[in-house]
């Protein structure tokens, strides 16, 4: 999990999931008050674990012939990947 790079302090999971829905708003450190950026790297990570399994699996692995069932399974991939991706971007702390 990602740690603030002034301090060490570890940010939450949940902090760090947070700021994916909201437009990748930066983070700012509990402790010390250091404001950390997502890196471009990671926001392709984020895109990688969540829309583009969801739309593969959509629209090219699906062997489901019932639209709705298809549409939930993507869904169910989508909030698994943003799930896991908390564990797996890093922030960056900006000047």
């Amino acid at each position: 999990m990602q740690k603030c790079e002034k301090c060490n302090t570890h940010f939450s999971w949940s902090k760090i999931y947070e700021s994916f829905w909201l437009n990748y708003k930066p983070i700012n450190c509990n402790e010390c008050d250091t404001t950390h950026k997502i890196t471009t790297p990671s926001r392709l990570i984020f895109v990688s674990l969540t829309i583009l399994p969801m739309l593969t699996f959509g629209y090219f692995l699906s062997p489901f012939s019932n639209g709705l069932l298809t549409l939930g399974i993507a869904i169910f991939i989508l909030i698994i990947g943003s799930l896991l991706a908390p564990f797996l971007v890093t922030y960056k702390g900006s000047l």
